[in-house]
């Protein structure tokens, strides 16, 4: 029955087929998570909301990751790495998907209307002339 792996060792010689692919994905995964977050941060600096979602999905991948690799390296039993991986594929949907949309579309709406107001305050061009500060005499 398939739920006899469950209380497996997760190690080569049960799982032969699943568990070198696994932890090398889980390995690459995890150094594409850490320069993905390097380089986004770097591109999203002046907008804290996408950087904090960065941060939720790199932290949510670092462990995610290193608990696979953990599992896998000390042979835990296959109901924790299942769990593990169901665990983390969900806390990436919900960030996603569900906890960081509102508040994207709260900051988008936030700079429609900055950006909004500042195209009104500039909108003739001698808004932006400066006026002298000399008087001109006159004779």
């Amino acid at each position: 029955m398939p739920w006899f792996y469950f209380f497996k060792p997760f190690n080569s010689i049960e799982f032969p087929d699943l568990l070198n692919p696994l932890w090398i994905l889980a390995l690459v995964l995890l150094v594409a998570q850490v320069i993905l977050y390097n380089v986004r941060t770097r591109q999203l600096r002046r907008h804290e909301p996408l950087v904090a979602l960065q941060e939720w999905l790199l932290w949510t991948g670092v462990i995610t990751f290193s608990l696979i690799l953990i599992e896998a390296v000390f042979a835990w039993y296959f109901l924790f790495v299942l769990v593990t991986v169901v665990a983390g594929l969900g806390v990436y949907v919900w960030v996603r998907f569900l906890r960081f949309p509102p508040v994207v579309a709260q900051y988008n709406e936030y700079l429609r209307r900055t950006r909004f107001f500042s195209q009104a305050k500039y909108k003739h061009p001698e808004a932006t002339i400066r006026p002298s500060r000399r008087r001109r005499r006159s004779r």
